[in-house]
């Protein structure tokens, strides 16, 4: 009887011994279940600041359709991506997806609405459009530095790739180099572009590229067809100051100096070799460069103190000054540095 009493009170320790041993590995406790191991880890330092980013701008990315006549008076349309650059309704894209040439524009916003839109300014050469629609309190873009660029840090493209289909579609990669110069089409070359290995497809045209921090950075613009990996954007910085106008004035007339010129990424192009600054390759009679008394063969260093290293500087510069200002122009001329007080006039 006392045998059959102990060795009952034996079985019971190994028993409870194996059920700890079994158990210890794992978080069970009074107070937990099994609910608890199903739960996700929402733990914020574990998302990706690429989320985080995307997150950010999302619903500030739109999707743009657009009508054209045709020379054959029928209608074609095309599918792009924009911005939202301000709550009042200012819409960034590009020139080619809803430029001022236009038949109608249809926005499609985040919260499912569609949308009318009006063309406000763009410009060609750049390939940038901005756009309005009669919308308030929008979710609005943060504009970065795209002055701050450098090769090799995250970059964030996001777009409507080959239609509405694929609306917002985030793709990711690195600024693979800064001040591009590619050829647009024949005899037309776009300059100082950003250049990124994100996939950017046909529908990104007009989305942004953002940093790591979700600041745009630039606007998505081209794409050479023949290679995989190389898209190029726009610089944002030079839309800075139409925006601040639009919103002051209700429009932007566009403030030129009345040259053709070039930088030094583009000398390559015409095989004429200059340390810095912007080469004269042609002026305008008329112009402000021409009656200050600029030449062609003339290398602008500065406009107002400010070092000239790109075409998107000068370009910033001017407008940034404006039309019906006097802007000092330090230039390296055939008898030496000289300045120039140029007249900055409208070209529209």
């Amino acid at each position: 009887m006392i045998i059959s009493k102990i060795f009952k009170a034996i079985s019971t320790i190994l028993i409870n011994l194996l059920i700890t041993s079994t158990f210890s590995g794992c978080s069970f406790n009074k107070n937990s279940s099994s609910a608890q191991e199903s739960t996700p880890n929402t733990n914020s330092s574990n998302v990706s600041p690429i989320t985080t980013a995307a997150e950010k701008i999302i619903p500030s990315v739109v999707g743009i359709t657009t009508t054209f006549a045709s020379n054959r008076n029928k209608e074609v349309q095309g599918v792009g991506s924009g911005m939202i650059i301000d709550g009042s309704g200012y819409i960034l894209t590009n020139n080619h997806v809803a430029g001022t040439d236009a038949k109608s524009i249809k926005v499609s916003l985040y919260d499912g609405r569609d949308v009318s839109a009006n063309p406000v300014w763009s410009n060609e050469g750049l390939d940038l459009s901005i756009i309005k629609v009669n919308e308030k309190n929008l979710t609005p873009v943060q504009l970065g530095d795209s002055s701050k660029v450098r090769i090799g840090e995250t970059a964030i493209a996001i777009g409507n790739p080959l239609g509405l289909k694929f609306q917002r579609t985030v793709t990711s990669g690195i600024i693979s180099a800064i001040n591009r110069t590619i050829q647009a089409s024949e005899g037309t070359f776009m300059e100082d572009l950003i250049q990124t290995d994100a996939s950017i497809n046909p529908g990104n045209s007009g989305g942004p590229l953002s940093n790591i921090n979700g600041e745009v950075i630039a606007i998505n613009s081209a794409k050479i067809t023949s290679a995989e990996g190389i898209g190029f954007a726009v610089p944002i910085n030079i839309v800075k100051p139409v925006l601040k106008s639009l919103k002051e004035t209700g429009k932007f007339n566009t403030p030129v100096i009345g040259i053709v010129g070039f930088d030094k990424s583009m000398a390559g192009y015409l095989d004429i070799n200059f340390e810095k600054g912007i080469y004269i390759y042609d002026i305008a009679a008329g112009s402000g460069s021409y009656e200050a008394g600029l030449k062609k063969g003339d290398i602008i260093l500065s406009i107002n103190g400010k070092e000239l290293k790109s075409m998107n500087d000068l370009r910033e510069t001017v407008y940034t000054i404006g039309a019906s200002n006097t802007a000092k122009v330090t230039a390296k001329t055939s008898t030496g540095t000289k300045d120039f007080n140029v007249k900055i006039k409208s070209s529209s």
